[in-house]
């Protein structure tokens, strides 16, 4: 059924929402974007920033504990916070550091020397939650971010609130306007992303390619240098010693881990992100260019591919939410198996397929943190990936006898949703435990 042109603009204002440019892992950038506006707000009053303090959720602590920071060779929050002082641009959004150069470096390094950054855990429960709170004697600027990675909803300079979009907040609620809207509230399911994929008119969706640029750069600075683990230069090399061969699986795992190996490292190229993550913008789109480029696919038939991986994404995070103990590298290349099935010509019921073998994999991958393993787990999801697209390309798909999978892809999407968000919680506080007493 043809979807009508207003619904076709709805779709394509989340995909801009929920598709973006990011420089580093997107929890450290958070802290820094907050830390950046409660700067940049003491300074409108006349203040220099003397004392940064940091207060996160557990979700926060846990991916910017051991991730790299672009540009400076150190890992953790207490040098995004400094950065964030001393070159950090709120306009930026998730590209904040952009300016970052060895002269901001360095002054942010003497800030963690001097003392004057601490970061601690908020009393909050939601997963995605900072409060940036920057200081001179007695005169004070907070910001807060909260629920999405670029979502600065609080800013107050002296007791005087400059803005107030938190929710339950009247003012902010009269004010909810289409920026406010969850994913949820696009009320999408995987038939309309399929018809929306196949009717829409190429100029309304050619922006996508900008994923390809800006991702595809980060993979081939991922083979041509040693960054993290070298998960993807590691596979690229053995192909000429008849380890994995030169087909679609091995290039697609060697160039998205490669990414991932650079940007885990902190590398200072951004990525194109997708629900907030970097990563998963990778796992969307590395795959999905790896097969365009084997299958010899046109620019259009790529631009579309990568619009119902980027949308089935973003349709399963609705269920979960940002951050969560399922790693998210589970969603991202079960849209990059959408991808690929779409690359072949495959239907809407072989896209069904696609997920409902993700699904059925490895539905379980935890999320222990952000750091340069992800490379690791992002070439398993890809793997993954591959195989359920050509599973599905067979006719191929998980019994709905089997586990969580269910008739209903819907239900199926919604099964996944419940475990990650509500089952896995004790996982999730085990693994901060884990990770904070180390």
């Amino acid at each position: 059924m043809k979807i009508n042109r207003t619904r076709e603009l709805e779709i394509i204002e989340l995909i801009k929402k929920e598709v973006k440019p990011a420089l580093g892992c997107t929890e450290p950038i958070a802290v820094s974007l907050a830390v950046s506006r409660a700067a940049e707000a003491l300074r409108e009053a006349g203040f220099e920033p003397e004392n940064i303090d940091v207060e996160v959720s557990a979700n926060i602590l846990k991916n910017g504990m051991g991730v790299g920071v672009p540009g400076t060779g150190m890992v953790g929050l207490h040098i995004a916070a400094a950065l964030g002082v001393t070159c950090g641009k709120s306009s930026y959004k998730l590209e904040v550091l952009k300016d970052i150069d060895d002269s901001s470096v360095e002054k942010a390094k003497q800030l963690i020397s001097d003392n004057k950054i601490n970061i601690s855990l908020a009393k909050t429960r939601k997963k995605l939650y900072i409060s940036a709170k920057c200081s001179h004697n007695e005169h004070f600027a907070t910001a807060i971010i909260e629920d999405q990675h670029d979502a600065l909803v609080y800013v107050n300079v002296d007791n005087l609130v400059l803005t107030d979009n938190r929710k339950g907040n009247k003012s902010g609620d009269a004010e909810k306007n289409e920026a406010n809207k969850e994913t949820l509230d696009y009320k999408l399911d995987v038939a309309t992303i399929y018809q929306f994929t196949k009717q829409i008119k190429f100029e309304d969706i050619e922006f996508i390619l900008e994923s390809v640029t800006l991702n595809k750069a980060l993979a081939l600075e991922g083979l041509q240098n040693n960054y993290g683990l070298k998960v993807g230069k590691t596979i690229k090399d053995n192909i000429h010693r008849n380890v994995f061969g030169d087909g679609l699986l091995t290039y697609s795992m060697a160039m998205t881990a490669a990414a991932s190996d650079a940007r885990m490292a902190g590398c200072t190229l951004p990525a194109m992100s997708n629900s907030g993550s970097g990563n998963q913008g990778i796992t969307v789109t590395m795959p999905v260019i790896a097969a365009a480029e084997k299958i010899g696919s046109n620019r259009e038939e790529l631009a579309r591919a990568l619009i119902l991986s980027h949308l089935i994404a973003i349709h399963i995070k609705g269920y979960l939410g940002r951050l969560s103990a399922l790693c998210g590298c589970v969603i991202a290349s079960t849209g990059a198996a959408c991808g690929i099935v779409f690359l072949k010509d495959g239907s809407y019921d072989q896209v069904c397929f696609a997920i409902k073998n993700m699904i059925g994999n490895i539905t379980g991958m935890v999320c222990d943190g952000a750091k340069v393993g992800c490379a690791l787990k992002v070439a398993s999801g890809v793997s993954s990936a591959v195989q359920s697209a050509i599973l599905a390309m067979e006719g191929i798909c998980i019994s709905e006898n089997d586990g969580i999978i269910e008739k209903s892809i819907e239900k199926t999407i919604k099964n996944l949703g419940s475990i990650g968000s509500i089952g896995m919680q004790k996982t999730d506080n085990m693994i901060l435990d884990i990770m904070v007493c180390k």
